[in-house]
């Protein structure tokens, strides 16, 4: 199955592709090195040649064919382990020097060069030589065997076809091995996603440990697989919790309607019903304006322009607003400030996710709350502290979700979206948000980036317009 998948594939065909490229490239390659390597091997042989057959020449000329005779003789007496070939003929024909007992019958020109085969050479078979008629009538040849070219241009023609042969097969080797890995890694993939499609988002593609890009790639698809999966449970979660938190709202409404359906008409209970209903509408659509509010923050572009905020404001405007609220608890909400603090983002996102946070602290942490709004290397950051039980450390990931509630009976007041709202809005504008022991207590962190751009530059010099509260507080504010 997988031998004829990597057949089809289109990896399979753009390697064949290659190693034809290849394989012609390096046949050229070696093809030029055998026609340059023979003809420098010819061109030499010739070079010797020609320089042989001009000193017997110049010694012709000098003192007649006697001469050319006696110099024939002690060539071939000297010769070593390149024997020459001498042939020197009278104007009949008849031998008069050399290796050769009789002129080449194919030599029928004047003079020029010739290659051809003579048995009788002592094992010399194919002789190039270059041959002319001197002044007296004699014929003169001189030339070289052969043979040793030949062999060396038959090692060079069988080198080429073993290269081009071997490098043809392991191209084509390498070609059919680098498709058969990737098509299987691709099949580890598509076979993970029928499983997927099949049983659900429980599997995931294995891992080799090779730490290559198919391994990155499998681990970037296994994130996203998780991400998904994580996302699933919590559409589940908020479903389910959704459901449950709007059952008893409408259960007692429901309730309450029939009951005045079977009762007679009587205008301070009918008043009444209708205000006891209209309050149970209201915190029915304040849970989806919640949840219409938090899908908007989250569908918002986070790379946005936003303008240059005085997060130092808009943490005392809160502060002021909820302190009435914790006396009412017997607290106070305390603020402490160093002065203007630049943050680039949305006032009203700010605003309301403070007033959350603030809130939260105020509920549930007996009324005593601490906001400290300070600037440093890593950027502006405030922080919420409270006195009261905290968030368990295993729970502090799960109370961003949307409608999760530490307390399962979920009978408290409240819909589980302040928090929830609180990282939505740290999401977009790219602030950490952290949560920490306050001994006892909780502190909720949001760090945001620091505000570099002109605009918090001006800011950050007192470029502010004038209206607002400025100037450090503390205690009430």
């Amino acid at each position: 199955m997988l031998l004829a998948k990597t057949l089809k594939s289109s990896t399979f065909r753009l390697a064949l592709v290659c190693v034809a490229v290849f394989s012609g490239a390096v046949f050229a390659l070696l093809g030029y090195v055998y026609w340059a390597t023979t003809n420098y091997v010819r061109s030499r042989c010739d070079r010797a040649i020609s320089a042989d057959r001009a000193l017997l020449v110049q010694a012709y000329g000098k003192a007649g064919r006697d001469a050319l005779v006696t110099r024939i003789n002690q060539r071939i007496a000297w010769q070593g382990f390149e024997p020459e070939i001498y042939l020197l003929v009278d104007p009949s024909l008849a031998f008069l020097a050399g290796t050769l007992k009789s002129w080449p019958g194919a030599l029928r020109a004047v003079q020029g060069w010739a290659d051809f085969d003579v048995p009788e050479t002592a094992g010399h078979s194919r002789l190039r030589a270059t041959y002319e008629t001197l002044p007296d009538g004699s014929h003169l040849l001189v030339g070289r065997s052969l043979d040793d070219l030949d062999r060396f241009v038959g090692i060079m023609k069988t080198a080429l076809a073993c290269g081009t042969t071997l490098t043809f097969v392991l191209a084509a080797f390498a070609g059919v091995s680098v498709t058969r890995r990737t098509v299987g890694r691709i099949e580890a993939i598509n076979g993970t996603t029928r499983a997927i499609m099949h049983s659900g988002l429980g599997k995931r593609i294995p891992l080799r440990g090779t730490k290559d890009e198919w391994d990155q790639l499998a681990e970037n698809l296994n994130a996203m697989l998780d991400r998904i999966e994580e996302l699933m449970g919590e559409v589940r979660h908020v479903s389910d919790n959704v459901a449950h938190d709007l059952r008893t709202p409408l259960t007692r409404l429901r309730g309450r309607l029939e009951k005045a359906y079977h009762q007679g008409v009587d205008p301070e209970r009918s008043r009444a019903l209708v205000a006891d209903t209209m309050r149970e509408l209201d915190a029915v659509l304040t849970i989806f304006s919640s949840l219409l509010r938090i899908s908007r923050i989250e569908a918002l572009d986070p790379r946005g322009t936003f303008p240059v905020v005085d997060l130092d404001q808009v943490a005392g405007e809160v502060a002021e607003l909820f302190d009435a609220a914790a006396e009412e608890k017997g607290g106070r909400v305390k603020f402490e400030s160093g002065g203007r603090v630049p943050v680039i983002g949305d006032r009203d996102l700010l605003f309301d996710a403070i007033s959350n946070l603030i809130d939260n602290a105020v509920t549930h942490g007996g009324g005593d709350v601490q906001v400290t709004v300070s600037d440093n290397d890593q950027g502006p950051t405030i922080s919420v502290a409270d006195r009261g039980p905290g968030i368990p450390l295993e729970e502090r990931k799960n109370v961003l979700k949307r409608f999760y509630r530490i307390e399962r009976s979920r009978s408290s007041q409240g819909t589980g979206l302040g928090l929830s709202l609180v990282a939505a809005v740290a999401q977009l504008h790219r602030a950490r948000l952290e949560m920490q022991d306050n001994g006892p207590g909780l502190k909720i962190r949001l760090q945001f980036p620091p505000a570099d751009s002109g605009g918090a530059r001006r800011v950050a010099e007192g470029d502010w317009p004038s209206n607002g509260r400025r100037g450090e507080r503390g205690g009430g504010a």
